[in-house]
C-alpha cells in the first residue's frame, strides 16, 4: 500500500514542532510528508522559519549522534524523502495580528535560541526562501538538493505550494493537516477553490464547542488568530458555500457551484485537551538521553522546560511532575498517520454545522452551533422563521467533530517512544 501522503500547515510553535518530528518519525513505508507550509500564528512567521530549519539542523546531528551510538537512526521518513518548506501568510486576512508568545516564548521555542545557541544553526539560510522579483521566474522545485539533505526550500509562497502538489497528485490521495491559523488555507482556496478540493480531506486543529476558549472565554486560538480565514475554509463544506461565507472580504466569493464538498475534520479543544504529556513522563524518558549526549533529548528538554514553568505560572493544579502539556497539534498529525484505526470517532451528530463567528466584540473565532431543537426544512433562502439559514438542509456548513481517539490514555507515552526510542 502507498504511503500516506500529507501537508503539515503549522506556525511552530511547540507543540507544532512536537507534530512534526511525530510526523518524521514514520516509517516511509506508512507516511510521506510533502510539505511543510508555514503561517503567522503562535509567533510571526520568519521565527515559524527559524524554529523548522532548526528542528532539521538537530535531526540531522540526532542521527549522526545514533548512529556513533550504534542506535537505529529514526525518522525513516525523513530520510527518505525530504519535505519541501514554503514561507506563507504573514498576518491575518482581516484586523490586526495577534500572537501566542505569551505562552511560547518570543522565538516560539521558549527562548531557545537565545538560551542554547549552539542549538541554532549558524549558516545563513534566509535568502534560500527569498521570492524571485517576477513569480513567472520562480522554476519547479527540485526533486532534491545536496546542499540541504533534511529539506527542499521553496520561493513560491505556501498557498502556491499547496496548490502545485495539489495539482500534480492524483485527486483524494493527499491530507492537509492545519494547526495554525487557516490563512494559507484560505488564500489556496480563494485563488483556486477546485484545485484545492482535490485534496482527501483538510484537518484542522482549532475552536473549541462544548469547552471555553484558551485565548479568550469563547475562543480558540487558531480559530481567534484568522476567523475570517477559518470561516472561508469551513464554508467550502457546504452544500452552498455562499451560505455560510463572511461579510466582504478582500478574497473574491467561492464560484456559486463547485465540483464536491469539502471534507473537513475538526479537533476541537473538547478532544485535544483530553491528550497529554505530563513533566514527570517526559523527565523519565528524556533523563538518560541528556546524560547520554542526544542532540534532540538536549533541544527539547529546554524549551519543554520553558512550557512547563509556563503551566506552573497560568494554570492553577500544574504543578512540578503533575504539570500536563496539551497536545493539541501531535493529536492531529497522530489522526493523519493512522486514520484506519477504528479508535478514531467523529461525534454522534456529525457532520455538523459549524461556523465561526467573525465580527463579534467579546466572541470572535467562537465556533457557533445551532442547538435549537427545530425541524430542517427546505430552503435556499432566510425567512422569518430562519434568520442564516441554519434549519436549511441546503445550506449551512458540514463538518467532522472529531470526538474521541484511540489514544486518549496513552498518547503522550506513544508521542515520547516515537521521538526518543
Amino acid at each position: 500500500m502507498a504511503p500516506k501522503k500529507i501537508i503539515i500547515d503549522t506556525d511552530p510553535g511547540i507543540d507544532d514542532i512536537l507534530a512534526l518530528l511525530l510526523a518524521f518519525s514514520a516509517e516511509p513505508e506508512d507516511v510521506e510528508v510533502l510539505l511543510i507550509s508555514l503561517t503567522f500564528g503562535n509567533i510571526e512567521v520568519k521565527s515559524c522559519l527559524r524554529n523548522v530549519v532548526s528542528m532539521f539542523h538537530i535531526l540531522e546531528r540526532e542521527m549522526k549522534w545514533r548512529r556513533e551510538q550504534g542506535r537505529p537512526e529514526g525518522f525513516g521518513t525523513l530520510r527518505a524523502s525530504p519535505p519541501i518548506v514554503a514561507v506563507g501568510a504573514e498576518n491575518p486576512l482581516e484586523g490586526q495580528t495577534m500572537l501566542a508568545d505569551y505562552f511560547h516564548g518570543t522565538d516560539g521555542l521558549g527562548g531557545i535560541h537565545a538560551s542554547h545557541p549552539h542549538l541554532t544553526p549558524k549558516e545563513a539560510w534566509e535568502h534560500l526562501f527569498d521570492p524571485s522579483p517576477d513569480s513567472r521566474e520562480i522554476k519547479p522545485v527540485p526533486e532534491g538538493d545536496p546542499a540541504h539533505r533534511s529539506f527542499i526550500p521553496s520561493k513560491r509562497p505556501a498557498h502556491e505550494e499547496i496548490l502545485r502538489i495539489l495539482s500534480e497528485n492524483d485527486p483524494d490521495t493527499i491530507t492537509l493537516v492545519a494547526v495554525g491559523p487557516l490563512t494559507n488555507l484560505a488564500l489556496a482556496s480563494a485563488a483556486d477553490p477546485e484545485t484545492f478540493l482535490r485534496v482527501k480531506e483538510v484537518v484542522v486543529m482549532g475552536g473549541a464547542i462544548n469547552k471555553p476558549g484558551n485565548v479568550t472565554p469563547a475562543a480558540e486560538f487558531n480559530a481567534y488568530a484568522d476567523a475570517v480565514a477559518a470561516a472561508r475554509v469551513y464554508a467550502l463544506t457546504s452544500p452552498s458555500p455562499r451560505s455560510t461565507l463572511p461579510p466582504a472580504t478582500s478574497l473574491p466569493e467561492y464560484p456559486p457551484s463547485l465540483s464536491k464538498q469539502l471534507t473537513l475534520r475538526t479537533f476541537p479543544l473538547d478532544i485535544t485537551l483530553r491528550h497529554g504529556v505530563t513533566q514527570g513522563q517526559f523527565r523519565q524518558i528524556i533523563t538518560p538521553l541528556l546524560e547520554g549526549g542526544s542532540p534532540l533529548a538536549e533541544w527539547v528538554a529546554a524549551f519543554m522546560a520553558h512550557t512547563f514553568r509556563t503551566l506552573e505560572r497560568l494554570h492553577p493544579g500544574h504543578v512540578g511532575d503533575a504539570a500536563d502539556l496539551s497536545l493539541h497539534d501531535p493529536v492531529c498529525v497522530w489522526y493523519a498517520m493512522t486514520a484506519e484505526d477504528g479508535g478514531w470517532k467523529p461525534s454522534a451528530t456529525s457532520p455538523e454545522d459549524i461556523r465561526i463567528e467573525t465580527t463579534g466584540q467579546w466572541t470572535r473565532g467562537l465556533c457557533v452551533v445551532d442547538r435549537r431543537n427545530r425541524h430542517r426544512i427546505e430552503a435556499d433562502e432566510e425567512s422569518a422563521n430562519d434568520h442564516g439559514l441554519w434549519l436549511s438542509l441546503r445550506a449551512g456548513n458540514r463538518v467532522w467533530r472529531m470526538d474521541s481517539s484511540p489514544v486518549e490514555d496513552t498518547f503522550g507515552e506513544v508521542l515520547l517512544q516515537r521521538l526518543f526510542t
